[in-house]
């Protein structure tokens, strides 16, 4: 009995290893998109980021540029775990995905390797913008990088999971991608990445406490600057606010997907 349970988890761990490396290998293979994910952050960054430097101001000393940092990271997290769920799409149009489906493993491994392999290709992205920050006269210890890669990951898995439930509804990228704008885009400019969130109407500022995106940006602000008006939340409820939103996430896909299925 424990033996046919302890195989049981080995098939279930080789397909979640299956399916990161499946993604790593596709992204590694795909210069364009390398590419075109980290325009865009840089963009923002340098120019929206160099434009509005001269007319924001913040009463510590940190420049408008330095208080947007932690929201580009945040910004090359939302796109890039998001959009890593298009494989799905991918898979369902070309006849994959049954076969993933009739596989002897759970829905549960599915999600939990497709969420990990968004995650993966994410925080590798965003460790190359972090590594921007001298550039913009700051200075980071070990520990301050060490943090800021673990909130990534957590982060990227949270996203990752939650464009997996979007992703199971459609089957076809011009869909998909039709609605993904009105996801990312509100939830990108509602997550106190461009501004502080205190700054927001009250209708607004509820729509932010539902973000995990607000939760992911503000811990980065805990990681990166010491100043605590800068901050929204405690780092304690940024966290948990993650971590329970990537539960239950993570159940929504598995239940949506053994629906499917």
């Amino acid at each position: 009995m424990q033996c046919g349970h302890t195989g049981r988890n080995l098939i279930e761990t080789n397909a979640v290893y299956v399916i990161v490396a499946r993604e790593f290998k596709k992204f590694i293979r795909e210069k364009s998109r390398l590419i075109s994910t980290l325009a865009r952050p840089l963009i923002w960054l340098f120019l929206v980021g160099g434009g509005m430097s001269k007319l924001v101001s913040f009463g510590s000393g940190i420049s408008y540029m330095q208080f947007i940092f932690p929201g580009i990271l945040g910004m090359t997290i939302l796109f890039s775990s998001i959009f890593s769920s298009i494989s799905i799409i991918w898979d369902k149009e070309f006849g994959l995905m049954k076969e993933i489906l009739v596989a002897p493993v759970s829905r549960f491994s599915i999600v939990i390797g497709k969420a990990l392999s968004g995650m993966v290709i994410s925080v590798l992205q965003t460790i190359i913008i972090l590594m921007l920050f001298p550039f913009l006269g700051m200075e980071l210890s070990i520990l301050s990088i060490l943090s800021i890669i673990g909130i990534a990951s957590l982060l990227a898995f949270c996203i990752s999971a939650l464009g997996i439930i979007v992703a199971t509804f459609f089957e076809s990228f011009e869909s998909f991608g039709a609605i993904i704008n009105f996801i990312v885009m509100p939830m990108f400019f509602l997550s106190g990445a461009m501004y502080p969130v205190d700054k927001l109407p009250s209708i607004l500022k509820v729509i932010t406490r539902i973000n995990p995106l607000t939760y992911g940006v503000d811990a980065f602000k805990h990681a990166i600057f010491s100043d605590s008006s800068i901050h929204d939340f405690s780092l304690l409820t940024d966290l948990t606010f993650l971590v329970i939103s990537s539960i239950i996430a993570v159940a929504v896909a598995s239940f949506l997907f053994e629906r499917k299925g």
